[in-house]
């Protein structure tokens, strides 16, 4: 039965102070999830505020202007932080492909909150989502289902896919330190913001050769670098699902695409890696470029990670058959 019409005005305010509370803590109020997903796809044009105000702070351009430094400081940080979703929030914490200390995870974590895609758990609990659910109609970012725009942006905007799905991430969830950096995720972006434009304020002053500003460095270390990112992580939710060639029949429309790769230093090869998630590395020969893999690997020298995962034997036996199958058809 549909709510009296003099309690729906009171009924949005009070949904737009809950969005608003979430700014700064993620899990208050939080709603029961299968419920949540029983609403329809709706923007929350409160709660995506900040995420407007991201993409318009690249604007800042017009009037802080640019330098060397603050456009290779904004590349810099782009491809580190890239890393830091790769290999950190997507390989460890949503697949589990290797493994740390509990000390260095909780760096993993820090490092992972410079991105500004949300927290740790979040993020791994919607991946790990996906994964289950790939271009099915539960999938929450799916081309297939809701159409290009929406499976890029649309669907970070939407209230139901807001509150963190706990369950999915028991393994996780037992790390207060790591639910505590998840429920409160604006405070590392904030601190990250706040440090990029003092470093500019500082250049400003003791290196004036440079030719950057606080608000220079701000606009380009953090808004439009920032910005970058998260439109190179969401082509893997749009572009690979669409543009690219199927090396495994894996039930969806995931694709291998080397452009992406590039682009997010590895995660390109999305369909060897959606045939066998569980393992480090995506590029699974010499030729698909894989960044992420090689910086991991590094790390795993410094005893900071170890036991990768490495890609299973089958996956080169179907390639070997398949390799097999066309030579024969061709000969006859």
């Amino acid at each position: 039965m549909p709510a009296p019409v003099a309690a729906r005005p009171v009924s949005r305010l009070r949904s737009a102070v809950i969005s608003l509370v979430h700014w700064f803590d993620s899990d208050f109020g939080a709603e029961d999830i299968d419920r949540l997903q029983e609403k329809p796809n709706r923007v929350d044009w409160v709660r995506t505020l900040p995420f407007i105000i991201l993409h318009l702070g690249c604007l800042g351009i017009l009037w802080a202007g640019w330098s060397p430094f603050a456009v290779a400081v904004a590349v810099f940080l782009y491809f580190i932080r890239m890393f830091a979703v790769t290999g950190f929030y997507h390989r460890y914490f949503s697949h589990r492909t290797f493994s740390t200390s509990r000390p260095w995870q909780f760096v993993l974590a820090l490092w992972g909150g410079i991105c500004v895609q949300r927290g740790a758990l979040w993020w791994a609990a919607t991946h790990r989502h996906h994964h289950q659910h790939s271009d099915e109609v539960e999938d929450k970012h799916s081309p297939r289902q809701q159409g290009f725009l929406w499976s890029h942006i649309g669907w970070i905007t939407c209230s139901k896919n807001f509150p963190t799905d706990y369950r999915r991430v028991k393994d996780l969830a037992r790390y207060p330190e790591l639910v505590f950096l998840n429920r409160f995720d604006t405070l590392v972006p904030a601190a990250f913001g706040f440090g990029i434009f003092g470093l500019g304020k500082l250049l400003q002053q003791i290196a004036p050769g440079l030719h950057t500003s606080g608000w220079q460095m701000l606009v380009w270390g953090f808004f439009i670098s920032t910005t970058a990112l998260f439109h190179g992580t969401s082509c893997i939710n749009s572009l690979s699902h669409v543009f690219g060639r199927k090396r495994y029949s894996t039930g969806d429309d995931s694709r291998n695409s080397f452009v992406l790769s590039l682009i997010t230093l590895g995660e390109g090869w999305h369909n060897n890696h959606h045939q066998h998630m569980s393992c480090v590395r995506q590029g699974f020969y010499w030729w698909e470029v894989d960044i992420t893999y090689y910086l991991l690997r590094a790390m795993s020298w410094t005893g900071l990670i170890w036991d990768l995962r490495p890609v299973p034997v089958v996956a080169y036996d179907r390639n070997r058959q398949l390799a097999a199958s066309r030579h024969s058809r061709a000969s006859h």
